[in-house]
C-alpha cells in the first residue's frame, strides 16, 4: 500500500526515531510504500535549525535519524507529477494551506492515502468530500490489520 508522507510526519520521524511515528516510518516496509517530494526535503533543510534546537541532538546524530527516515522513503521531483494533478490539488487546498498542494498531488498521481498530522489539513480535506488522508492513529491500526495478513 503507497502512503504519501507530508513534512510534519517527516519531522516528526527524525526528531524522534523511536516515537510512534519513527517507528511506522522504520519498521513498515513490509506493509507500506513510502513516497514524498522532493519539496519534503528542502521544507526539512529550512527548518534544520529548530528541529535541531528541539530534538536536542547533536549534527551528527540528527543527521543519522535524518538518514534513517529517508532511506525508507521514495523521492520523486514534483515536477513530474501531470499537471492535471497538480491543478486538482490546488482546487482542493486553496481555502486551506498552499504548501500542501504537492503532497495532494502526489497524492492523487499515486492513487495512494496522505499521512498527515496537519489537522487543519485533515479537516479542510474532509470538508471537501477528500477522504484519502490517514492520521497516525489509523495508521498503527492499519499496519496492525494489514501486517497480519
Amino acid at each position: 500500500m503507497i502512503i504519501i508522507v507530508d513534512t510534519n510526519i517527516a519531522f516528526s520521524a527524525i526528531l524522534n526515531t523511536k516515537s510512534i511515528i519513527g517507528d511506522l516510518i522504520l519498521n513498515s516496509g513490509n506493509v507500506f510504500q513510502f513516497w514524498s517530494c522532493h519539496y519534503l526535503l528542502e521544507e526539512i533543510d529550512k527548518h534544520w535549525v529548530k528541529l535541531k534546537k528541539v530534538s536536542k541532538l547533536n549534527d551528527i546524530a540528527l543527521h543519522e535519524s535524518q538518514r534513517l527516515v529517508y532511506k525508507n522513503i521514495n523521492f520523486i521531483d514534483e515536477y513530474q507529477i501531470p499537471k492535471v494533478y497538480r491543478l486538482q490539488a490546488y482546487d482542493l487546498v486553496k481555502g486551506i494551506d498552499l504548501n500542501d498542494i504537492v503532497f495532494v498531488a502526489l497524492n492523487e498521481y499515486q492513487e495512494s492515502v496522505l499521512w498527515t498530522g496537519d489537522k487543519a489539513l485533515i479537516k479542510g480535506l474532509k470538508l471537501t468530500g477528500y477522504d484519502k488522508v490517514i492520521t497516525t492513529t489509523e495508521m498503527v491500526k492499519l499496519r496492525d490489520t494489514l501486517g497480519k495478513r
